[in-house]
């Protein structure tokens, strides 16, 4: 007898999710199981992690030589790095592209002992908000990607917390890179940017677009872990030659300096570790 065809009028990727179910799949498990099979040993990352979808700032510190790759990550995917910068002690993973995959080295970030994870990746332009490039603290991410979806109910947008929105924007105050905040648009489909796309994102404000924020401020609420995530907007969609220039190495050392900035503005929160949500439990 065939199996009954079950048929719904709402896609799958808002449908069943049970959102206050565990998983079965836990991160801690696969990295015990990574650090078994690779003979590694324990050990913890650094309390502030970063993101970096480009690769651009992970490559220049090794080039460098301020880099150095971790003994103790044991994720099958991905190597971490780690390096000092402005006197703060960071983990960096580079070419994090995408929704999905942002979120798999969130979750296991988190549980190997970062306690603030930050995210710059490249961004389009879609509001200009000066010269290119510059740097978007984005506030909230239009959930135009899968990942959230299984972490949050469905809505339009995907939001930042608000205090380390605003702690990192006064941090950032007096940094020579401009830093704007606004709405970025999240999409697991860069090259299906369509005019009439990206016109509607004119419409609702929308500053740029780019493929991690909606799902990693998914995640975040949904675990009740501190993420932010910052667009360094350098290009227009390249439909004109010479684009997605960021500036001196790469634009390196601009991004390092915002992201200083913000490890600062953290900092600043923790007399509050005890009783502020931001805290990683």
């Amino acid at each position: 007898m065939a199996a009954k065809q079950i048929v719904s009028n709402l896609p799958p990727i808002v449908t069943d999710k049970h959102f206050e179910h565990a998983s079965v799949f836990e991160p801690e498990n696969l990295l015990r199981e990574a650090r078994r099979q690779k003979d590694l040993p324990e050990g913890r990352v650094p309390e502030i992690c970063l993101l970096d979808p480009d690769g651009d700032i992970v490559r220049a510190l090794i080039k460098s030589g301020l880099a150095h790759r971790s003994a103790c990550w044991a994720c099958y995917h991905t190597d971490l790095y780690e390096f000092y910068w402005e006197g703060e002690h960071f983990g960096i993973i580079g070419c994090a592209v995408g929704a999905s995959f942002a979120v798999l080295l969130a979750e296991q970030l988190f549980v190997s002992g970062c306690r603030l994870l930050l995210s710059m990746t490249s961004a389009g332009q879609i509001l200009e908000q000066g010269p290119l490039p510059y740097f978007i603290l984005i506030a909230r991410a239009l959930r135009d990607e899968g990942t959230s979806y299984h972490y949050l109910p469905p809505s339009d947008f995907a939001e930042a917390d608000p205090l380390l929105v605003e702690r990192a924007l006064q941090a950032a105050a007096n940094s020579p890179q401009p830093v704007y905040c606004g709405a970025t648009w999240t999409t697991d489909a860069p090259y299906r940017e369509t005019l009439a796309a990206i016109e509607t994102c004119r419409d609702r404000n929308i500053l740029a677009v780019e493929m991690e924020a909606a799902a990693l401020y998914a995640f975040a609420q949904a675990r009740q872990k501190p993420v932010l995530c910052f667009a360094h907007v350098t290009n227009r969609m390249a439909v004109s030659e010479g684009d997605f220039e960021k500036g001196e190495a790469d634009g390196a050392q601009d991004s390092l300096r915002v992201i200083a900035a913000t490890a600062r503005g953290w900092r600043k929160l923790q007399p509050q570790a005890e009783t502020s949500s931001l805290t990683a439990r």
